[in-house]
């Protein structure tokens, strides 16, 4: 029997990280925009993420095995929490959520675009942390796994490995062209219907802010807003 290959599995954990912190980094640029006061709390959070994003992803860089069914499980289960206690860090390095179990609550509610929050007068906080909400809602609204799969050949890896347990057919290397493809496609898509909005909100007279946050988070059918109820 063979062994998980964790190599592949820290790799693929290492682009998402790097990927998470680059989202991370714009955010900062909007809090340096806005001068909203946490500019400095954001850019640390974006550089402890992509510090180990890049140990993760330089480290395990060259490795030439196929990735298999048993990593799969890992990459699935464990990719989704990374992205959550990664993505926490901005609410409690800005002090916008300090408690450690609410940063996750909210984080995770943002990835898996549910909408829930814990948080009571949204108005309030800065608007580099009001974006950061709208963008875990974004990012999860794809699908983590579907970004995974536009990537991983990337780390030389079949993305229809991802799909094996379910998909009947033919083999994953013959279809890991397609899959890959039809994962760009839907985030050129994604990308297209988020701006679309964006547009039409702004043209019907929705500053331009709010109307990115709330693109982002209904293109996701998640809940966040930059306004109290």
């Amino acid at each position: 029997m063979s062994r998980i290959n964790y190599k592949i599995i820290i790799n693929l954990f290492g682009l998402l990280l790097l990927f998470n912190s680059g989202f991370m980094f714009l955010s900062t640029l909007v809090s340096l925009y806005f001068s909203d006061g946490v500019t400095l709390e954001f850019f640390k959070a974006g550089m402890i993420v992509f510090l180990i994003g890049s140990i993760f992803f330089f480290s395990t860089k060259n490795n030439d095995q196929q990735i298999q069914k048993k990593e799969v499980f890992l990459i699935v289960t464990l990719g989704w929490l990374l992205m959550i206690c990664s993505g926490m860090l901005p609410f409690i390095f800005t002090d916008s959520i300090p408690q450690i179990s609410y940063a996750f609550f909210e984080t995770s509610s943002g990835y898996t675009a549910t909408g829930a929050s814990v948080i009571e007068d949204i108005e309030n906080l800065p608007e580099s942390i009001l974006f950061w909400r709208s963008t875990t809602h974004w990012i999860g609204g794809m699908g983590i796994i579907v970004l995974a799969i536009a990537i991983l050949p990337l780390l030389g890896v079949g993305g229809m490995q991802l799909f094996s347990a379910e998909t009947p057919g033919p083999s994953g290397n013959k279809l890991h062209p397609r899959i890959t493809d039809t994962a760009k496609r839907l985030w050129y898509i994604y990308v297209g219907l988020t701006l679309a909005e964006t547009l039409l909100l702004n043209i019907a007279g929705m500053g331009f802010f709010d109307a990115i946050n709330n693109s982002m988070s209904t293109i996701a059918t998640g809940g966040f807003s930059t306004k109290n109820v």
